[in-house]
């Protein structure tokens, strides 16, 4: 019986897309190419994400929020993270799966030292640490010791108290320029991705051109190199008040048309429009 060209084990070796790796992300960026991104918790889910294309799946500590019922990530643990990246890691084929590392983990370089033995372990390819400051030190001691890290500015969930609530941040110029000075600082300290969250598409547009890491938005507007949501909050799920740059994609789909749709936006550069992001 013959199926046609995709008998040939070289022809669809040749059409099947190549696994995104670290190294291979800045060629998204050089390319021009948009990186699709979605939180995962499971591994039902995440197989879900993996057929509709999607380029990055984030163990993010919105599982608190999303899993939970918390009010906030801050109680989430490295043992949650680790179990739900191992859930995760087993449904990645290509996918690159990016794990963040909760709250005060990586207070000391101990910590970090630690919280990425045991989330690399658990199937992370990369993970995600949240500030700047103090954080960019450890940021660079993870990286000396070949710990690929994204970065995370701008509204910083774990930092949900000192920042007074769920705010855009950046809004006026010292506050813009900092977060530019931040992001090179990380970059610098050799991060290999940094994730923008809730910052006028403007700033946002700004820090992206100059950097030479790719830069993923969530509520940070177009301008760009690829986009985030919380899996929940795109296809309509999520129980909690719906985020000005959250965008339901199923509207009546079925859950693989909708993210198949999120990754086409994406990487059309269809979404965020206007409505989606802040001024």
């Amino acid at each position: 019986m013959s199926y046609g060209a995709s008998s040939d084990p070289s022809i669809a070796s040749e059409n099947k897309p190549s696994k995104v790796t670290v190294p291979s992300l800045r060629a998204f960026k050089l390319r021009g190419e948009k990186i699709a991104m979605m939180t995962g918790y499971d591994y039902t889910f995440a197989s879900l994400l993996e057929r509709s294309g999607v380029d990055i799946i984030l163990v993010g500590d919105s599982l608190g929020m999303v899993l939970q019922g918390e009010s906030s990530t801050l109680g989430v643990t490295l043992e949650q993270m680790a179990y739900h990246a191992k859930a995760v890691a087993r449904a990645s084929k290509r996918a690159l799966v990016l794990v963040d590392m909760p709250a005060l983990s990586y207070a000391t370089l101990d910590r970090a030292l630690h919280g990425a033995q045991m989330l690399l372990g658990a199937g992370a390819q990369m993970l995600k640490l949240e500030g700047a400051g103090v954080m960019v030190d450890i940021i660079d001691q993870l990286n000396a010791r070949d710990v690929p890290v994204c970065g995370h500015i701008g509204l910083t969930p774990q930092s949900l108290h000192k920042l007074g609530g769920f705010k855009v941040q950046a809004r006026d110029t010292k506050a813009a320029q900092k977060l530019l000075d931040d992001a090179r600082a990380i970059e610098d300290a050799g991060a290999e991705m940094l994730v923008l969250e809730c910052v006028p598409a403007s700033i946002a547009a700004r820090v992206s051109e100059a950097l030479s890491i790719p830069c993923i938005g969530i509520g940070a507007g177009a301008h760009v190199d690829g986009q985030v949501l919380v899996l929940h909050d795109a296809l309509g799920l999520g129980t909690h008040r719906r985020p000005k740059f959250v965008k339901n994609f199923a509207e009546d789909q079925n859950p693989a048309k909708a993210i198949e749709r999120y990754v086409s936006e994406v990487k059309a550069g269809l979404f965020p429009s206007p409505e989606y992001q802040y001024e």
